[in-house]
């Protein structure tokens, strides 16, 4: 059985301390910058933690055996869903009722979509079909509970599976996996528009869905990788060989291919047409912002650049190589740089659609992601601590402990 080492339990009591004091900070000294930092470290820390879920359906509906024995690490991880969504339904109902100053989102403002008002918005009112605070609302709250009920029900099935054995567990696995893919299909696309494309009201992309999808994946399959490493180094997992270890290598890698390409493919393609209403968005990122005839530079522009070539050069540099991927060091600094890079990018999701020319990265930004990762340490591990680490009675687990490649 695992336990928490006493170091990993003090550093995520501490990260939570700071997370906490960043908090009170944030709120006490600018509370509509507070919301938005809020907001992204909730959307990153939700993105790894609903991809932990679908790591597991995928592995079902595949019929996939490679990742048997590391499966407790992504069962671990969807404990911490529950956290992420209730703090981000607690986001998004602040935004609906204007509480604490939290205007994230332009288009909840009072009398935007009434003809005839001051703040009355054509475009956004065209859209108030979707974009109504009831149905918005109405909407987030199923994404979460949705998400929530398919990890407790996979999470449950593998767990009678090791007690019990046979065959019947594995088959209701498939099914509810099968299920969870296709509402996680339309509920992760459908939320990504919902929770962050809608701060730019504006604007749109068809691809935005598969953007955040790519990102949440690169992250999950790094949080994962690097749990397996640490609970490697600390003496478990005994039966994850170096071919399980390359292969999630390869996934952070393809994975971080496949979001610079949805990158690349979103900021070409809409800086090459240069229509009015599709580059606002990047303005927004890239250009200096005139105020009244005053010219105030842009926070942005170099972090826009900065994420997306940590994101994409340093996997590629770093992990081409077969044997790159099987290098426990070379992965971890890999795994952290792409962590802390898609961190940035959510950050940049969500800063320049709320707070203009005022955003920038400092101590409450930096002290709750870091509280909230402390926070993460402490619910995954304790999750950890509570059930064997190694997986019994699976129809594919000697295959899995077999695997070489």
């Amino acid at each position: 059985m695992f336990t928490i080492t006493k170091n990993a339990k003090t550093l995520s009591m501490a990260l939570m301390v700071v997370g906490l004091i960043a908090l009170i900070f944030g709120f006490y000294t600018d509370a509509h910058a507070a919301w938005p930092s809020l907001l992204f470290n909730t959307y990153f820390y939700l993105g790894i933690s609903v991809f932990a879920v679908f790591f597991i359906a995928m592995q079902y509906v595949s019929e996939a055996a490679w990742s048997i024995v590391i499966k407790r690490i992504p069962e671990a991880i969807m404990s911490f869903l529950p956290v992420t969504g209730i703090i981000m339904l607690i986001i998004l109902i602040s935004a609906a009722m204007h509480f604490g100053g939290n205007h994230i989102y332009h288009w909840m403002e009072v009398g935007i979509m009434t003809e005839g008002t001051e703040n009355y918005d054509e475009i956004i009112a065209g859209k108030e079909a979707f974009l109504n605070t009831t149905f918005f609302l109405a909407r987030s709250v199923i994404y979460i509970l949705g998400w929530i009920y398919f990890s407790r029900k996979l999470k449950k099935l593998s767990l009678d599976e090791d007690k019990h054995g046979g065959l019947s567990y594995y088959k209701s696995g498939i099914k509810t996996s099968a299920w969870f893919m296709v509402f996680f299909a339309v509920t992760s696309a459908i939320a990504s528009w919902d929770w962050i494309m809608s701060i730019d009201a504006h604007w749109f992309s068809t691809l935005f869905g598969w953007y955040v999808f790519a990102e949440w994946a690169a992250i999950g399959f790094a949080t994962i990788l690097l749990i397996t490493l640490y609970l490697k180094r600390l003496g478990h997992l005994e039966n994850v060989n170096e071919s399980h270890i390359h292969d999630l290598g390869k996934w952070v890698f393809a994975f971080s291919l496949v979001w610079t390409y949805m990158w690349f493919s979103q900021f070409m393609l809409i800086w090459y047409a240069n229509i009015p209403e599709e580059v606002t968005y990047f303005n927004a990122r890239l250009q200096d912002y005139n105020i009244d005839g005053d010219i105030i530079p842009n926070n942005y522009k170099f972090l826009f650049w900065f994420s997306m070539i940590i994101n994409f050069i340093f996997p590629i540099i770093l992990l081409m190589s077969r044997d790159a991927k099987r290098h426990n060091s070379r992965l971890i600094l890999v795994c952290i740089i792409v962590l802390i890079g898609h961190w940035i990018n959510a950050y940049l999701l969500v800063a320049p659609g709320t707070l203009g020319p005022h955003g920038h990265i400092g101590f409450t930004e930096i002290g709750m992601g870091l509280g909230y990762f402390g926070l993460f340490l402490y619910i995954v591990f304790n999750a950890l601590t509570k059930v064997p680490l190694e997986v019994k009675n699976h129809p594919f687990l000697e295959e899995s402990k077999q695997l070489h490649t």
